[in-house]
């Protein structure tokens, strides 16, 4: 029987996130997106520790829902440059690079992200 769309992503995602892990020095931005909402954290995996958090919840955006995932993105930099990280590894977390995960990854490097 075919895997359903959410057993598929997990797959992905499960086969994704043994190649990727943040440290301390290189965090892991991961990256959720709901129908509605799109939410982004930052994540050193070998404390268990969020670092910075965004969310398409935290302030009233405006406009497409692309457009609110770059200026979601634009956001996580700005706190996550503020907190002293520079450079991460992108988990896009089982969800096709295309799109509002795109746009959120283009907001974060035109924050100044690097990835």
């Amino acid at each position: 029987m075919a895997l359903s769309k959410v057993e598929k992503r997990q797959k992905i995602k499960r086969r994704v996130r043994r190649n990727i892990f943040g440290t301390a020095e290189n965090p892991r931005l991961s990256v959720y997106r709901s129908n509605k909402e799109i939410y982004a954290q930052i994540i050193d995996d070998n404390s268990g520790v969020t670092i910075v958090a965004a969310s398409s919840r935290e302030e009233k955006y405006e406009g497409t829902k692309t457009e609110i995932s770059g200026a979601v993105g634009k956001a996580l930099a700005a706190k996550a440059i503020a907190k002293g990280v520079e450079t991460v590894v992108f988990d896009r977390n089982g969800f096709v690079y295309h799109g509002r995960i795109q746009a959120l990854a283009d907001g974060a490097r035109e924050g100044g992200l690097k990835f």
